[in-house]
């Protein structure tokens, strides 16, 4: 183990980036194809004075250390200027060096991108200790900064609680103002409550946008009551035209009221018309270990009386409770330079995300922390992320479990080992969690067939080859059944196989001459309960989809490389209508792909509460088909659907069918959502035991 000591010191005549002639340069050091350090932004300036120092431990100094330098875009790609690298082993040990290298860009090597400068010592870590504590001082947070930081921390904390629930339904839009050369618009909406944010779907050229979407924002006490609307007109690659913007007052509104509102946009032509609902929030909270709301029995018993059977029809968004204890993480990843971690989490339940506090200079934090949750729809997964906190930055990604609502085993304390952000493979850590979810099943199977919340914040889709052809993969298999499916059929027409031709024909008579309507979900009910005799009398030899699994660890290797090629950025830039095309075309074939996997996955299985739920609408219909004759169901159908709109105007649209498939997790989400085995030799409480000396 080697300590590299480096001085950044300036930049010389750099490449100019911005069309000022200037640049807003800085500098990132990778080590291994992982980012070890990032220097400040120096605004408009050529020749930049950092000053800046590292300590960078290397366990390999045959191993070049690199470095890249961009130019530094409000909202946009930062800029590649140029790269180099640093042979370790030209270095002499224990000895001060001053090194000046030349940036190049492998693209246009003939360049001169300018140059940096830097001072290096590289020595074994044994003797450089005292050097490693004064490093160790000069990275430590000052006491007045610490001192900030807990309050801030603690302001925070406070600010997480939400105090009420709003709850939006965006209707339509009326007479907007034209903003395309065919005298539409393609407009959609967004809204703002302090950091929350939504974005409505893009409803094409129209001047009176129909869009029936209801979503909830938190309400809290310390950030004020005013909803941001702003309408946009969408237009592909270039920037959206704004049409006009509105504000609401939640403070002139009454709680536990629905209110109509018809709101006239500024700036512009036209209204929105929204519904706007005030309630008070149900119980989310942070404690101690010590506060524990299941252990008091008073509570506990108000808890599962707010659940019971009975309540079923009572508040349907309210379908049940859950308790998440977090206790403490071991072995995590080392962030710092010290070859510590700064770690806290974040614990994530749809759009309701809590915070715990921050544990300094620690891989083995404990945090003993519960945090309660209402649940909306039991088919939610809780995501628990590990951060580890930077002052001078976004916060690092330590590692992350993801774990269905409904695979959750009640006040068992349990180690889930952390995976990486693509939640397909292992990271360094484990997390010790204990969960308990109460909840009602009727109103839970209602919820099932109602719309999905979507959430506010997701990660915006890009272009990669690799997704894009997973995606293929993925439909191609899901085709391929069905392929084979005719071949089958085919081939028992042609009597390739006799015996199997004459069953076939046979069965084919008698289904025929016999059919009844009700035959059709009375199969699937059949095929249903096969799949479950199987697995519950051990004969299911179904394996762990394995080939997801590879394509999935294949898109994450391509991240990285993507992240090696940055300084192709601008390319894309330049493609970035075609890019539109791809990307909605790599999202279509996950979809189709993506349906078929949530067929397949309800009659296997996968999630025992829904293939319960659809034995029991399959039975019902079953029942329904065989009793009452076809024309009186497609009349009672028809009047339902013609007199919908009338009996609610404002209904949103859904089909339950759909809403009931979109809970089915796909073969993506089952590897995703797979509970990852811990190995008991990398185990630190293990280690200890061991080596008690």
């Amino acid at each position: 183990m080697y300590q590299l000591d480096v001085t950044l010191r300036r930049g010389q005549n750099l490449a100019a980036r911005d069309r000022g002639g200037t640049s807003d340069p800085y500098v990132k050091f990778k080590l291994g194809g992982k980012e070890v350090f990032r220097s400040k932004t120096i605004h408009k300036n050529l020749n930049p004075v950092w000053e800046e120092k590292a300590c960078i431990l290397i366990d390999n100094p045959r191993e070049p250390l690199y470095l890249k330098v961009f130019d530094y875009d409000f909202g946009l790609q930062d800029d590649f200027i140029g790269s180099a690298f640093l042979d370790l082993t030209s270095l002499e040990l224990n000895k001060q060096t001053d090194v000046t290298l030349s940036l190049k860009d492998p693209h246009y090597p003939d360049h001169d991108l300018g140059s940096i400068l830097l001072s290096v010592l590289l020595a074994p870590r044994e003797e450089q200790r005292e050097v490693t504590m004064l490093m160790r001082k000069s990275w430590k947070r000052s006491s007045k900064f610490q001192t900030q930081s807990l309050r801030l921390s603690d302001l925070h904390r406070k600010s997480q609680l939400w105090r009420g629930i709003v709850s939006i339904t965006l209707i339509e839009g009326r007479e907007l103002k034209a903003m395309d050369a065919n005298g539409l618009s393609d407009p959609y909406v967004k809204f703002r409550l302090g950091h929350q944010k939504y974005k409505s779907k893009i409803v094409p050229k129209t001047l009176n946008p129909q869009w029936r979407e209801q979503f909830d924002f938190h309400l809290y006490e310390e950030r004020g009551g005013i909803i941001d609307i702003t309408v946009w007109d969408k237009d592909a690659g270039k920037k959206d035209d704004f049409i006009g913007r509105c504000q609401v007052d939640l403070s002139t509104l009454s709680k536990e009221q629905t209110h109509k509102l018809e709101m006239p946009l500024e700036e512009g032509e036209g209204c929105l018309v929204l519904l706007v609902t005030l309630t008070a929030s149900a119980a989310v909270t942070i404690s101690d270990l010590s506060v524990n709301s299941l252990e008091d029995q008073k509570e506990r018993e108000e808890i599962l009386k707010r659940y019971r059977p009975m309540m079923m029809f009572h508040n349907l968004k309210d379908v049940g409770f859950l308790q998440v204890k977090v206790i403490r993480a071991e072995a995590l990843m080392a962030a710092d330079v010290t070859g510590k971690s700064d770690p806290f989490c974040v614990v994530e339940l749809n759009n309701d995300r809590l915070l715990t506090h921050t544990v300094y200079k620690n891989l083995n934090p404990e945090w003993n922390k519960i945090f309660t949750f209402n649940i909306k729809d039991i088919h939610s997964v809780l995501e628990v992320t590990v951060y580890d906190e930077d002052r001078d930055r976004s916060a690092d990604f330590l590692g992350k479990v993801a774990i269905p609502l409904l695979s959750i085993q009640n006040g068992e304390q349990k180690a889930y080992v952390l995976k990486n952000k693509e939640l397909t493979g292992p990271t360094k850590g484990v997390i010790y969690l204990e969960i308990d979810v109460i909840f009602n099943a009727v109103k839970a199977s209602i919820r099932t067939l109602m719309p999905k919340e979507q959430k506010y914040i997701e990660e915006e889709n890009r272009l990669s080859k690799q997704l894009l052809l997973r995606n293929f993969i993925r439909m191609k298999r899901c085709i391929m059944v069905l392929i084979n499916a005719a071949y089958y059929i085919s081939s028992c027409f042609d009597w390739d196989s006799p015996p199997r031709s004459l069953a076939a024909f046979l069965l084919f008579l008698f289904v025929v001459w016999n059919f009844e309507l009700y035959m059709i979900p009375l199969a699937l009910l059949l095929l249903l309960a096969w799949n479950y005799f199987l697995i519950v009398s051990g004969k299911d030899n179904r394996q762990h989809d394995t080939v997801v699994e590879d394509m999935l660890e294949d898109e994450e290797e391509e991240d990285d490389r993507d992240d090696k090629d940055s300084e192709k950025k601008g390319f894309m830039n330049r493609l970035y209508a075609i890019q539109e095309v791809c990307v909605s075309v790599q999202n279509i074939l996950d979809e189709v792909a993506s349906f078929g996997e949530r067929i397949k996955n309800t009659f296997n299985w996968t999630v025992p509460f829904l293939s319960w739920l659809a034995i029991v609408a399959l039975s019902v219909f079953t029942i329904i088909l065989y009793f009452i004759p076809l024309r009186y169901i497609v009349l009672v159908w028809g009047i339902n659907k013609f007199t919908k709109k009338l009996r609610s105007p404002y209904a949103i649209d859904n089909n339950e069918l759909l809403d009931f498939l979109s809970r089915v997790p796909s073969d993506v989400q089952v590897v995703q959502y797979h509970e990852l085995k811990q190995d008991p030799s990398h185990s630190p409480s293990k280690r200890k035991k061991n080596n008690p000396g």
